[in-house]
C-alpha cells in the first residue's frame, strides 16, 4: 500500500513537472534565439528591421535566411522556421494544415507594400515602356530589342508575381529570359550588359540614400512605366506615393506568417515592426508602412537667389 501511495505520488509529480515544462519557453521579447525565413527580395530592408531590434534587445538574436520565396514556404511546412516574409498571406487551405499537423494556427498579416522596379542599363537608350510592352516581351513577341533578367526562372516571388498577376492565362517565354541568383546579381548584370530589362525589388535599388544603392543607381536607370489611372501623367516610377496610390501597376505586399503558440521573439518581432520604428524603417527604407499614417502634401517651394 505504501510502494503504490509512493507511486501514485511520483507519478502526479511527474506530471505537474512536465505541465511546468510545457509551459515554458526558451525566448522571450528580449531574449532568445528564432529563425527566420525571408523571401530574398526583401532582404536589404529587413536586415534594417533585425538590425534595430537586436540593438534594443541584445540578448535577441534572430537568424533570418534569405531565399526564394516557395523554400520559404517550404521551411514553414517542414517546421523548420518559426516565421517567414513573404508576398502574399497565410491561405485558408495552409492554415488548415498547420492546424491539422501541429494544432495551432499560425498568425499571417500585412507589414507594409512593395513594388517591382524595372532598371536598364544607363547607356541603354529606351527606359520607357507600356505595360503593353512588358507583356509583350515577357512573351518574347516584343519588338523593342531588350532581353529580361529575373532573380531566378522558378520559385521566386517575383517570376510568380509576373506570371499569375500580369500574364494571368499567357504562357512565361522562358528562351527569352535570362535567371540571376539573387537581386543583387539582378542589377550588377544590368549595370554592365546593355538591352536588358532587370525585374527587382524595389527596396535593393529605390534607396538614393543607402551607399551601395546610388553606387548602382550611377550605372542603371528605374524605367518609367505606363500608368493607366493617371492623371497628370501617363507614366509612372515605383515611388512610395506611387505604390501607396497604386498607380504603379507592380505593386504588392509585404507579409509575415508566424508560427508561435507563446508570447515569444517571434510575436515581439512582428509588433516592433507593425510599431512606429518598424513603420519607420520601412519608410525609410523607400517601401510604403501598412500601419502607419503616409501622408502626401502637396507643397509650393519658391527659390530664393544666393
Amino acid at each position: 500500500m505504501k510502494r503504490f501511495s509512493f507511486f501514485i505520488i511520483c507519478l502526479v509529480w511527474v506530471l505537474v513537472a512536465c505541465k511546468q515544462a510545457s509551459k515554458t519557453t526558451s525566448d522571450s521579447a528580449s531574449d532568445g534565439t528564432i529563425h527566420i525565413s525571408v523571401d530574398e527580395t526583401f532582404r536589404p530592408i529587413m536586415e534594417e528591421q533585425i538590425k534595430v531590434y537586436q540593438s534594443s534587445f541584445p540578448k535577441a538574436k534572430i537568424i533570418a535566411t534569405y531565399k526564394p520565396e516557395a523554400d520559404c514556404w517550404n521551411d514553414m511546412m517542414n517546421d523548420s522556421t518559426r516565421m517567414v516574409i513573404v508576398t502574399n498571406k497565410l491561405t485558408e487551405q495552409q492554415a488548415a494544415y498547420y492546424y491539422d499537423s501541429l494544432k495551432l494556427y499560425p498568425q499571417s498579416g500585412l507589414l507594409a507594400f512593395d513594388a517591382i522596379a524595372l532598371v536598364v542599363n544607363r547607356n541603354d537608350p529606351d527606359s520607357v515602356f507600356t505595360t503593353g510592352d512588358v507583356i509583350q516581351m515577357l512573351k518574347g513577341k516584343s519588338s523593342k530589342n531588350y532581353g529580361i533578367v529575373f532573380d531566378g526562372l522558378k520559385a521566386t516571388s517575383t517570376v510568380r508575381y509576373f506570371m499569375d498577376s500580369v500574364l494571368k492565362t499567357a504562357t512565361l517565354n522562358t528562351s527569352q529570359i535570362m535567371a540571376a541568383r539573387t537581386s543583387r546579381d539582378v542589377v550588377q548584370y544590368i549595370a554592365g550588359h546593355k538591352g536588358f530589362v532587370g525585374f527587382v525589388g524595389v527596396s535593393w535599388i529605390g534607396n538614393p540614400e543607402d551607399p551601395e544603392q546610388l553606387s548602382l543607381l550611377n550605372q542603371v536607370r528605374i524605367a518609367w512605366v505606363s500608368c493607366t489611372s493617371c492623371k497628370d501623367s501617363s507614366f509612372t516610377k515605383p515611388w512610395q506615393e506611387e505604390i501607396l496610390t497604386k498607380r504603379y501597376p507592380y505593386s504588392r505586399g509585404i507579409y509575415y506568417v508566424l508560427k508561435e503558440n507563446h508570447n515569444g521573439l517571434g510575436k515581439a518581432f512582428v509588433n516592433f515592426m507593425k510599431s512606429d520604428r518598424g513603420q519607420l524603417i520601412f519608410r525609410r527604407g523607400y517601401v510604403v508602412p501598412a500601419w502607419r499614417p503616409f501622408l502626401v502634401r502637396e507643397t509650393q517651394l519658391k527659390l530664393v537667389k544666393p
